[in-house]
């Protein structure tokens, strides 16, 4: 079998795995930022026509998959399996979403980071014949977050500048074996990175030193600087978290400029809307990756993008005891074009 390692922590897909077809829900914060014309379902309930917020995040989930399942013109049984999580305990969201689906599950827990981890596992699946068809799908809510790591909504505590919106949105992805406008080039398995940091509202503080390990490994493995990317995008460092991950590549003699950007500053206006530092969330990544930026590959924008989703591995217990935040990041390579491009 060849070699499939690229020096330390990455991995290159040697049949690289097409990307089907995708598909994105959001509610409606997000259906008013500037992204709303390229996600598939924008709902003005934010409850998706249930009785809790957690019910509603299954929704979601549902919808996402079904939406990208007709897209490619398949049922849920001719997966081979279904990578997903969320943010929620023991990962409901997810397990909740596929029950009575008939689907193979695997569920996977990265935080903000399940996008780019359920991503690179189903590509892994795919390229190693294991799995024919695989999925990757992860979501967010902004009110069952808010339950569950922070405060209730009715208790209408201040929040801090430094403080991130949670995006209530979910994305899935369908990959497969043979042509597609899309494909997983290589990806990066980043480390869990804490630098003492132990402010529940400043998570792009917390993420922004595992996002910068994470794609400094990627351009030392694979050889590469950020010039060789159309865009390089982090899940949900915010303003803050942004700004640290520049000036640690400034710091390296490295200009990230034009190229790199935050899905947590795309999918809303910072001006007209009141999110503080940005979005965050899984669904933060997962709904602007099978929005805009699938979108833009697909009409030929884009050639070669970088995401690198990011996670912030802490959880209600965690920051009851006092603990400080660890983060991870996952960096996963799409391109467009098949297996002979470089």
């Amino acid at each position: 079998m060849a070699n499939q390692r690229l020096g330390k922590q990455t991995l290159c897909f040697s049949t690289a795995p097409a990307l089907l077809a995708w598909a994105s829900v959001v509610g409606k914060k997000e259906g008013q930022g500037p992204l709303a014309r390229w996600f598939d379902v924008v709902s003005q309930d934010t409850k998706f026509g249930q009785e809790t917020w957690e019910k509603a995040e299954s929704q979601m989930q549902k919808e996402a998959l079904q939406r990208a399942l007709q897209k490619a013109f398949l049922a849920p049984h001719q997966l081979h399996a279904l990578c997903a999580g969320d943010l929620l305990n023991q990962c409901i969201g997810s397990s909740f979403a596929v029950r009575g689906q008939g689907v193979p599950f695997l569920g996977l827990y990265g935080a903000c980071s399940t996008m780019s981890e359920s991503l690179l596992v189903a590509a892994m699946m795919v390229d190693g014949g294991y799995a024919e068809r695989a999925a990757a799908m992860t979501s967010s809510h902004f009110a069952s977050a808010e339950r569950q790591y922070r405060l209730p909504l009715e208790y209408g505590g201040q929040r801090t500048p430094t403080a991130q919106w949670t995006v209530t949105g979910a994305g899935c992805v369908l990959l497969g074996q043979g042509e597609g406008p899309v494909h997983v080039r290589t990806a990066t398995i980043g480390q869990v990175i804490d630098k003492g940091i132990s402010d529940a509202n400043n998570m792009g503080s917390a993420m922004a030193p595992a996002a910068y390990e994470t794609i400094r490994q990627h351009l030392e493995d694979t050889h590469r600087t950020p010039e060789d990317y159309d865009l390089i995008v982090t899940g949900d460092l915010g303003a803050v978290g942004s700004e640290i991950l520049r000036d640690f590549f400034r710091r390296d003699g490295v200009t990230l400029g034009e190229r790199y950007h935050d899905c947590g500053l795309m999918i809303f206006d910072r001006a007209r809307q009141d999110v503080h530092a940005g979005g965050s969330g899984c669904g933060c990544c997962a709904s602007v990756l099978c929005g805009p930026l699938l979108a833009r590959m697909a009409a030929g924008e884009l050639r070669r993008l970088l995401v690198c989703a990011t996670g912030a591995l802490l959880s209600p217990v965690s920051t009851q005891q006092g603990e400080s935040i660890p983060a991870v990041c996952h960096a996963v390579e799409l391109t467009t074009g098949g297996q002979k491009e470089g």
